[in-house]
């Protein structure tokens, strides 16, 4: 990055060998994450009917994992740095597979969403550690740019694979089995792993500020759970106090960080417009998203009636998209702009999400997929450009710190974005005119519906389920609605902060 945001020199060593081998190893752990990410869209339904959550503990379940993992993953890539990002990554691959095997037999709804917060702890260690070592890995920038695009095109990869294989086993095994495909990515990233990864880590780290990761923590959870809350069931003062001890957290911790002589994150990096600008596409882009995607899978199978498999075939263009996108963003960036190529993503992402907001139970599927397709590659483009830049805004050694912010904004993006779009969704779909005897439970959610339509007869089932699904249809428009006025606002945002960003060409 030659712009303003470099605040460093260095002298770029000699290419390491092996490094497209460890490259291999890393994205392993990415795939691993983006395949848990989207089987559970696809299992909800099943999840929902089997365990009987509530429509809050099912949102819960949704995106408690990115609850916890936004707030842990500035500590865990700051940890990273210090104890070294090999070592970490290892760590935490074994802890994820494990709890995916909890995750697998949960039996209430509580066991289910603990379980999830526990995967976040695991997942807080992964992310960060794989973008650090890619910018351990490839110091020619070019190299680095594909490096980048090869690790976002195989989570997007894994968005593809999550479905379908997901489905599969969805339509022979019971809902845990998906949980379980974790296990043999993990064994094979551990074992390949300890052998070819190079460690690394900084080299006078300083202490990890104990107080640091406290104060990140808390603010971070009771900020996110102040917007939940609030957006779930309206202004509360609960949700107002958590909110008020969040904000206050997260002052204390910027206050801190600027005191520290080795802070845990270097928030000075927000004083540079593009890495300000990269961090802020990245949260407010999946914000508009994540709501879609979560309830994407429950519309194509309890509206549309698709099995698993075809559901997970269904949303393949997305993954498709994203995959080319990130392997030629970076050479887009440099024939055009780093602006030009993210705000032009994220606008193709609006424009994609406002054209879902004319569906209805029947609609055929060119138009979704094509609206998948301009997402996934809105989303290859922004996300890998975005990653380039704040890698290459940072010294080698606190390469885990800012990957953990950019991973920070992605995870909350998700929250907020399950929160805020999701608790749309159920908040329409919570008033529908069911007929006489329809359960309460068939209010809570659509799969609580489909179940509670099992046990009554057909002249009472048939209406509710039509009226159920169209409340969810309703929901769903209007969520995506505001998701493509968020895209939108982050394309204008990125297209202002990024306007003197440019990627090296050497």
């Amino acid at each position: 990055m030659t712009s303003a945001i470099r605040p460093h020199t260095t002298t770029e060593e000699t290419p390491r060998p092996g490094r497209w081998l460890a490259l291999s190893v890393l994205v392993l752990a990415v795939l691993l994450v983006a395949v848990d990410a989207t089987v559970l869209g696809l299992a909800t339904p099943y999840i929902s009917e089997d365990l009987a959550p509530t429509g809050t503990q099912l949102l819960w379940i949704g995106d408690v994992y990115s609850f916890v993992i936004a707030g842990l993953l500035v500590s865990m890539g700051s940890l990273g740095d210090r104890i070294g990002r090999k070592r970490i990554l290892l760590y935490g691959a074994a802890a994820f597979g494990a709890v995916s095997v909890l995750n697998a037999y949960a039996h209430t709804p509580e066991v289910m969403i603990l379980a999830r917060a526990l995967l976040g702890v695991a997942g807080a260690t992964l992310m960060p550690a794989t973008l650090a070592l890619i910018r351990n890995l490839f110091h020619d920038p070019r190299e680095r740019s594909l490096a980048i695009g090869i690790w976002g095109a195989t989570a997007s990869a894994g968005t593809a694979v999550g479905p379908i294989l997901g489905g599969l086993l969805l339509e022979h095994f019971w809902w845990g089995s998906v949980f379980l495909i974790n296990l043999p990515v993990m064994a094979v990233l551990v074992v390949v792993g300890i052998k070819f990864l190079p460690e690394s880590r900084t080299p006078q780290p300083g202490p990890w500020d104990l107080t640091s990761v406290v104060l990140s923590l808390a603010g971070m959870i009771g900020v996110v759970y102040a917007v939940k809350e609030t957006a779930s069931h309206g202004p509360a003062p609960s949700a107002l106090a958590a909110g008020l001890l969040g904000a206050a957290a997260l002052y204390l911790f910027v206050r801190r960080q600027l005191t520290l002589p080795v802070p845990l994150l270097d928030v000075r990096l927000f004083r540079h417009p593009g890495f300000s600008g990269a961090v802020l596409a990245d949260l407010l882009a999946v914000l508009g998203l994540s709501g879609l995607v979560f309830f994407l899978s429950q519309y194509l199978q309890l509206v549309q009636g698709r099995r698993p498999f075809e559901a997970g075939l269904a949303e393949l263009p997305a993954a498709i998209g994203a995959v080319v996108a990130g392997l030629i963003a970076g050479r887009a960036a440099r024939r055009f702009s780093v602006r030009s190529v993210v705000a032009g993503g994220l606008a193709a992402i609006g424009l994609a999400l406002a054209s879902l907001t004319v569906i209805g139970q029947s609609t055929g599927y060119p138009l979704l997929g094509a609206a998948l397709l301009v997402v996934g590659a809105g989303a290859g483009f922004s996300f890998t450009v975005t990653a380039d830049v704040i890698l290459s805004s940072v010294p080698k050694e606190q390469a885990g710190a800012a990957s953990a912010v950019s991973e920070t904004a992605y995870e909350l993006g998700a929250a907020l974005g399950i929160a805020v779009l999701g608790s749309i969704v159920t908040g329409v779909y919570r008033g529908f005119p069911g007929p006489p005897g329809t359960p309460a439970a068939a209010h809570e959610s659509l799969g609580g519906a489909v179940e509670a339509a099992t046990h009554l007869p057909a002249a009472t089932a048939a209406p509710m389920l039509d009226a159920a699904r169209e409340a969810f249809v309703n929901g769903l428009t209007l969520a995506a609605g505001t998701g493509a006025i968020v895209l939108l606002t982050a394309a204008a945002a990125a297209w202002y902060m990024l306007r003197d960003q440019h990627l090296d060409n050497t």
